[in-house]
């Protein structure tokens, strides 16, 4: 996927999904890419799931963010430092969606767990969403805080995406109750927590590499607790998107379903 200009591309699903195991391999720009996102991510018309590869200058460690925006809402940022370099090979991503919990993995590690806490008075995702990847311009934030701006001269920047793989249930209005069903093999009992081994794995990611998490910021959210989701209105780009159906082919980019 290419970007050469504002304000960025993107691919998205043909349908909508209610619960599922969500898998990208991706391997991010060489050049230098700071101000530069790469984004895989859920979306509906009001929440998303988001995976944001942060660009940076050529030979700097890329960071990926993750986030859950509810109701349009996010704040909700877990950031970590990738232990490889995301430019040279690809790896894979993935993302766990049940009515339990959502698992954001890099390669077979779970670097962030989001647990349904509904009855604490937390959000939890329920709407129909699409797959999308989207390369696009965020260099008012994404790298350096937004010091860190995009250099054209270094376009295209191009994100190589492969692999693409939904175990997933389409939505269906008349029948969503069972897209939580244990008839899908994401919502057996064995998905609604980490095994031992992934607690140790994440538990090994939230000690050695992440650096941003946004329960721990008293500063940027002093009056709220770890589990409660902050309160601040998400920003949507305008994107232009390509439809995938059976079998899409975009520049360096291959889909299918």
């Amino acid at each position: 996927m290419m970007f050469c200009h504002q304000p960025g591309s993107g691919i998205k699903s043909k349908l909508n999904y209610t619960s599922g195991f969500f898998h990208m391999n991706i391997k991010l720009p060489s050049n230098d890419s700071g101000g530069v996102v790469t984004a895989f991510y859920l979306k509906s018309e009001d929440s998303e799931l988001d995976f944001e590869f942060l660009g940076n200058r050529k030979g700097k460690p890329i960071g990926v963010q993750t986030n859950v925006f509810l109701k349009g809402k996010g704040g909700r940022e877990q950031r970590i430092d990738l232990w490889f370099d995301p430019t040279a090979n690809f790896h894979t991503y993935k993302i766990l969606w049940n009515q339990h919990q959502i698992v954001y993995f890099v390669d077979e590690y779970p670097i962030r767990v989001f647990k349904n806490n509904r009855r604490d008075g937390v959000g939890f995702p329920a709407q129909p969403m699409q797959l999308m990847a989207t390369i696009w311009d965020g260099d008012s934030w994404a790298t350096n805080g937004g010091k860190t701006k995009i250099i054209w001269a270094h376009a295209p920047f191009i994100s190589h995406f492969r692999g693409f793989a939904i175990d997933g249930c389409p939505y269906d209005s008349s029948h969503r109750k069972s897209c939580n069903s244990p008839k899908f093999w994401w919502n057996g009992k064995n998905y609604w927590q980490l095994s031992p081994n992934q607690e140790r794995r994440h538990q090994v990611i939230k000690r050695n590499y992440m650096y941003y998490d946004y329960c721990n910021d008293r500063t940027k959210h002093p009056t709220y607790p770890p589990r409660m989701p902050t309160v601040i209105t998400a920003l949507y780009f305008p994107i232009t998107y390509l439809i995938i159906r059976q079998k899409v082919q975009f520049k360096t980019i291959e889909f299918t379903i």
